[in-house]
């Protein structure tokens, strides 16, 4: 079955019954040249787990873009950083609309089988992954759907390009239901809050058409959804643990430090167990204990949700709008190129910037081609600021998502790459997490570009805004805790300047929100957000009038595109010599552009001497020091410029007769020489008399003839005419030379190339590994 719809600016179609029919579900979804097939499968079998067991990857094969991949073996290799946004992001819409004791393992398979490079895919496979769970036997409270909504122009665009959304003033992810908002991420330049809630009300216009769609195929191919068996706890012994830690754990609510609250419950939890096992150990079955830690956390949530919602009292004692203690403290380490340290209540964030050359930019590559970044931001979540012990390893999606976040909430105030020739990164290092560490991050990366002396707009801050929600009562907690979040409803993120939001992230443990709803968060944490721009301009409020002494200093000049092959030289071997000698790092551009970085301004202002000599255009009738690096019987070859020579002819060194040109120039002698002319193959003719205008007499032209026979005389008058032939011969040979270089030098780059795609394949396999 295929049904279509018009999107945007191109058509979405969705078909099932053609492929992959093993799989529980399975849809191919077009939009424009842009093909995702997307696959769900559930095991037959449940896990007796205290979470859903639910997997989502979305995966990007090069043959979507007609390439091959460039790594050893050729094959893909893992998901890209942009892959694992768009999984996670799939993830937190889909995820809170399975049945809560629905424990069966659920795998979801997005792959991209064909881009047009126009149409992100993302959006295919969210509403892909929609209709597959919804036609399937899993158990769904689907269909869900989503668009992503750009702005130029003062007008919304549904679907935007990726070139419109390269000049979009707004990017939002959008999902939900035929009845609510589901999730939303992105982000914009400073957009007006008010202005958010209308961009995401459009949204949600055109999501009702998607669902509607859907629908139509639920109606006529969905199968009967499994049985899965619903958890229930005995009555006894829930009764039993209700009436033992019900007021204990009621009198943990107001206690500020998360630790002592940590600890305090888990006193009560062990105090439970223990005594249900003394008066009833013939009751305890194996999974008796698990149910009994179950209840715990329901009171636990129960206890803290009603404090909020009759008293107004959270679980640290703050009322629903109070903001933790803040603090910060900017150049904390002495050899980096700006720091800040920003703590809020509990969550603290240790940021730090590092300034580079257009070389330290991220290059990243995917179906819409190579795409290089002058900002980006890291964020790493070491397992100590929780105050456990895990295995380090890579970056997870929850660090990439969050780095990811802060990124876009930064980017909007970062100086151009014309007002600010820098490459910035900023690595976030969680130090103490209770809740809305990434919202700690911006701050303290919005410190830490300040510290550094980067001229961003303006100090951009976040906080995380909760939600708890029972029927029709409503309370929306400003800066929620780790609690808050766990047994809340919503994570509601948003950062922004003083002007407005630049990123926001919403997601969701109900069935949805609605736009109002949303509309009240945002004014009440644009509230929290000016409280907290105001505290960091405490700390520091401009941007340092000079960059740190360890900063390198970055200077741009400009060549001829033509000279940039004199400037790389024979496998790179002029450029290196100008580093190494210099003490300097250079780019090259394509076009021409040259940047030099030293943390030293001497070292800069060598380099640029020797770069402009080694480019430099020769000119007619300019005067050059030179040096004489060869003589013939016809006259002397000068170096002008490094690798640059031209002829002096003999006719040309004296104002009288010169028999040989040793007589007046010798290999190693400095002379000042005027240039003549250059012909069209670029050869120069150069002039010792136009330059000095020393009369022949005053040279030494001392030789072992005597210059007054006039035998010798007749010989040189007889030697000067095939003197202009070997001039041209030699150099006619000279033009052959500089040809055999020159394509010495292009099989000596192509060369250089292929090692460098040889030293970026992924390291070959060890023997007996997998």
């Amino acid at each position: 079955m295929k049904v279509e719809m018009q999107l945007g600016s191109e058509k979405l179609s969705i078909e099932m019954g053609k492929v992959a029919k093993q799989a529980d579900g399975a849809v191919w979804v077009q939009y424009g040249g842009t093909v995702v097939l997307v696959t769900v499968v559930a095991d037959d079998s449940e896990n007796n787990l205290d979470f859903f067991p639910l997997t989502v990857d979305y995966r990007e094969r090069a043959y979507a873009a007609g390439r091959i991949p460039t790594v050893y073996g050729k094959r893909e290799p893992r998901p890209g950083t942009s892959e694992q946004l768009v999984a996670r992001l799939i993830d937190h819409c889909i995820r809170p609309l399975f049945p809560k004791d629905f424990k069966a393992e659920v795998q979801v398979l997005c792959t991209v089988l064909s881009s047009d490079g126009v149409h992100p895919a993302d959006v295919p496979a969210l509403i892909g992954t929609s209709a597959a769970l919804s036609v399937s036997d899993i158990p769904f409270n689907g269909p869900v759907a989503a668009v992503t909504v750009g702005k130029k122009d003062g007008n919304l665009i549904i679907n935007p390009t990726y070139e419109e959304l390269h000049s979009s003033e707004v990017e939002l992810f959008v999902s939900g239901t035929a009845n609510a908002v589901m999730s939303v991420e992105g982000g914009g330049h400073e957009i007006p809050d008010d202005e958010v809630i209308d961009t995401i009300i459009t949204a949600h216009e055109e999501i009702k058409e998607i669902i509607k769609l859907q629908e139509g195929i639920v109606a006529v191919c969905s199968q009967q959804k499994r049985e899965f068996e619903t958890k229930t706890v005995e009555d006894t012994l829930n009764s039993r643990i209700r009436d033992l830690a019900t007021t204990r754990i009621r009198e943990s609510i107001g206690m500020s430090d998360k630790q002592l609250r940590e600890d305090y419950l888990e006193q009560i939890q062990s105090d439970i167990l223990s005594e249900i096992h003394e008066d009833s150990p013939e009751e305890i079955d194996p999974n008796a204990e698990k149910d009994a830690r179950a209840i715990l956390s329901d009171i636990e949530k129960e206890e803290m949700r009603q404090a909020i919602l009759s008293e107004g009292k959270r679980v640290d004692g703050r009322g629903v709008t109070d903001i933790r203690a803040i603090s910060g403290e900017v150049a904390l380490l002495p050899r980096t190129h700006g720091s800040a340290l920003f703590t809020r209540g509990q969550t603290q964030a240790l940021c730090v910037t590092t300034l580079g050359t257009s070389g330290d930019e991220d290059v990243q590559r995917g179906l819409d081609g190579e795409v290089r970044r002058a900002f980006f931001l890291h964020y790493n979540f070491p397992p100590f600021s929780t105050g456990e012990v895990k295995r380090m390893m890579g970056p997870g999606r929850r660090e990439i998502g969050h780095g990811s976040l802060a990124q876009k909430a930064l980017e909007p105030v970062i100086p151009s790459k014309e007002d600010f020739n820098y490459t910035i990164r900023i690595v976030s290092e969680i130090l103490e997490s209770n809740a809305s560490s990434s919202m700690a991050t911006v701050c303290g990366a919005s410190l830490s570009l300040l510290d550094a002396g980067v001229p961003i707009k303006r100090p951009v801050a976040g906080i995380g805004v909760g939600l708890i929600k029972e029927g029709e009562h409503e309370v929306i907690l400003t800066d929620m805790l780790g609690t808050e979040d766990f047994l809340g409803d919503m994570d509601f993120k948003i950062a922004g300047t003083a002007e407005g939001v630049t990123a926001i992230q919403m997601d969701i443990k109900i069935d949805g929100v609605t736009p109002e709803l949303m509309r009240r968060a945002i004014h009440q944490a644009k509230d929290a957000r000016l409280s907290v721009i105001d505290q960091m301009n405490a700390v520091i409020g401009q941007p340092r009038p000079e960059l740190s002494e360890y900063a390198p200093r970055i200077y741009s000049l400009q060549i001829a595109p033509q000279k940039i092959k004199d400037l790389i030289g024979p496998r790179g071997k002029t450029v290196q010599g100008i580093q190494e000698e210099t003490n300097t790092t250079i780019n090259i551009d394509d076009d021409g552009t040259v940047e030099i970085a030293s943390t030293s301004a001497e070292d800069v202002r060598l380099a640029e001497e020797k770069i402009r000599a080694v480019t430099a255009m020769p000119e007619i009738g300019k005067e050059y020091e030179g040096k004489v690096v060869r003589t013939a019987s016809f006259g002397a070859f000068v170096e002008i410029l490094p690798g640059k020579d031209g002829l002096v002819h003999i006719s040309q060194m004296g104002d009288g007769y010169v028999r040989r040109a040793e007589d007046v120039m010798k290999v190693g002698d400095e002379v000042t020489v005027k240039i003549l002319t250059i012909d069209e193959q670029g050869r120069i003719d150069l002039s010792l008399i136009a330059a000095n205008g020393v009369p022949l007499e005053e040279l030494d032209t001392s030789s072992d003839s005597d210059s007054g026979s006039d035998s010798d005389d007749d010989s040189d008058q007889d030697q000067r005419e095939p003197r202009d032939q070997n001039r041209s011969n030699y150099r006619d040979n000279r033009q052959n030379r500089d040809n055999r270089e020159r394509r010495n030098n292009k099989y000596d780059q192509q060369r250089d190339n292929s090692r460098d795609n040889r030293n970026r394949r992924s390291p070959r396999i060890p023997k007996g590994r997998f």
